[in-house]
């Protein structure tokens, strides 16, 4: 049976029609427009990762993204700003990963993922150095912390079933005393504070406090949540300072290492520094050593630039055959001279830094 429609009920279908078809083409349209405003804030930010930025410096966003907002605001973390300028008080050095919201004129938001990288204003300087004088290491000691007071070395040795808090005199390899932890603890850096001495573990998520004198064990510590693993520790005087493998570095309440005071982020003048390992404070600055890489740098602890860096590559080369395993990891100041040794090595080196 056909259906016949009067004159007025065709024009009512066909306007209808003609709306649902003009409806479909705003919508592309403005899909279209979305999509533009989203690729030409990606292309951005995008050719800003590898530049990077400075604190201080404004996000100057193309104009396709901003004469279409009526507002844009940064998501990073739990926290949320509408300045488009990179505040200290907000990023952090190093690699921020962030949301762009963008509110159009027209109420919708649109939202894009991004990587915002920030830079140390100043170039590290290029430190150098002397070698005059080695010593015996053990090489069978795939070293995780390394200590000076006096004419004693404490050393912490990493992998399971072989970790150890050990110490002997510099200049042998005869242990004066030595503890052994169990078979599924893969110890880590260490450091001394009064009459004892604190080692960190790797994924134990626990560290332990020894004796100084005798090495025996006294008690453990678990980690500030914050911290996904433990890397490298050294002392400032008033905090423990530690690294967990990432970008940062944390400050921990000496009298409660479970609690973080502050933390930092390391960056140079070009790049971030991640994969922080054996560390060490000495007259006013943090040593890194940066896990698998022949260098060294000298952290500003205030706020995590990198003010210089040591090549080692001379060095390396003469004791890596492995560069994932027996890399440079240990430094220690014997007075202003530098002490530096690696996993697996067979001498720990002292320096003069020029």
């Amino acid at each position: 049976m056909l259906v016949k429609f009067s004159i007025f009920e065709k024009i009512y279908l066909m306007n209808l029609r003609i709306v649902s078809i003009v409806f479909a083409l705003v919508f592309l349209v403005s899909c279209n427009k979305d999509k533009e405003i989203l690729n030409t804030l990606n292309d951005y930010n995008l050719s800003m990762e590898s530049k990077g930025y400075h604190f201080g410096d404004a996000l100057e966003l193309p104009k396709e993204v901003t004469d279409n907002a009526e507002s844009i605001s940064i998501s990073f973390g739990d926290k949320e700003t509408s300045k488009l300028v990179v505040d200290p008080a907000f990023f952090t050095l190093g690699d921020n990963p962030v949301t762009f919201n963008i509110k159009k004129k027209g109420g919708e938001i649109l939202n894009q993922d991004a990587t915002i990288n920030v830079f140390a204003k100043n170039p590290e300087a290029i430190l150098t150095y002397e070698i005059i004088k080695e010593y015996p290491h053990d090489p069978s000691s795939f070293t995780q912390g390394f200590q000076i007071e006096g004419n004693t070395i404490y050393e912490s040795d990493g992998q399971n079933g072989e970790s150890r808090i050990w110490k002997y005199t510099l200049g042998t390899t005869t242990p004066i005393a030595e503890t052994a932890q169990p078979d599924e603890v893969f110890s880590e850096g260490c450091a001394i504070l009064g009459d004892k001495i604190y080692q960190l573990t790797w994924r134990n998520k626990k560290g332990f406090v020894y004796d100084k004198n005798s090495l025996k064990l006294l008690s453990e510590f678990p980690y500030p949540n914050v911290m996904g693993e433990g890397w490298g520790l050294t002392h400032d005087g008033k905090n423990f300072v530690a690294s967990d493998g990432t970008k940062n570095i944390y400050f921990l309440d000496s009298s409660d290492p479970s609690k973080m005071v502050r933390y930092i982020s390391v960056a140079g003048n070009t790049e971030a520094y991640d994969q922080l390992n054996e560390l060490e404070y000495h007259k006013g600055f943090i040593y890194a050593n940066v896990w698998q890489k022949p260098i060294i740098i000298k952290i500003n602890p205030a706020n995590g630039e990198v003010v210089g860096k040591f090549d080692f590559s001379d060095i390396a080369k003469l004791n890596t055959k492995d560069t994932t395993n027996d890399v440079l990891n240990g430094i220690a100041f014997k007075g202003d001279n530098m002490l530096v040794t690696g996993k697996l090595w067979s001498k720990i080196y002292e320096v003069s830094i020029k």
